[in-house]
């Protein structure tokens, strides 16, 4: 399978998603796109980073942009943290592995002195056309959200430039 690269289009996908769906990018076309990948629900770093997008949602909406968490956990696990945290955006589910290897985000990691494949916190922003226009690795949660926005904010602005 084809790596995501910047500037280009990123493969079309689909996912299972809370809410009872399935959610492809294609289905997302016209609006720009966040996909943030964490390691597991309900622990504190991935709760504080949903935490933090979804304190910052509407000011996305503005801005024409859905974001999307994304992990190996189950849809079960998803609804339930997304009902815990009253996230307003989607948890999709990757247990396949099949868009964390597209977007190269499976990692070796140290845990507690072993080594674990685990996600690598990422976050990709996709624009209206479907073209992988910014990426982050390695986030630290601290910031970072601001830092996504600052983005789009800059992509919507050029794109207004050209028209």
């Amino acid at each position: 399978m084809s790596k995501v690269e910047l500037n280009k289009k990123v493969k079309n996908f689909k996912l299972a998603a809370t809410g009872e769906q399935n959610i492809t990018l294609t289905s997302l076309k016209g609006q720009n796109v966040v996909l943030y990948f964490y390691p597991k629900d309900s622990t504190p770093g991935c709760t504080q980073e949903g935490l933090d997008f979804q304190a910052s949602l509407a000011k996305f909406k503005r801005q024409n942009t859905i974001i999307l968490g994304i992990s190996r956990d189950s849809i079960r696990s998803h609804e339930k943290f997304k009902n815990t945290q009253k996230y307003k955006f989607d948890l999709l589910s990757d247990e396949e592995e099949v868009l964390c290897t597209q977007f190269d985000v499976i990692k070796m990691k140290n845990m507690y002195g072993k080594k674990v494949r685990g996600i690598e916190r990422s976050t990709f922003l996709i624009d209206v056309n479907g073209k992988l226009r910014n990426e982050w690795r390695k986030v630290k949660v601290a910031g970072h959200v601001d830092d996504v926005l600052a983005a789009v904010k800059a992509l919507n602005k050029a794109k207004l430039s050209r028209t």
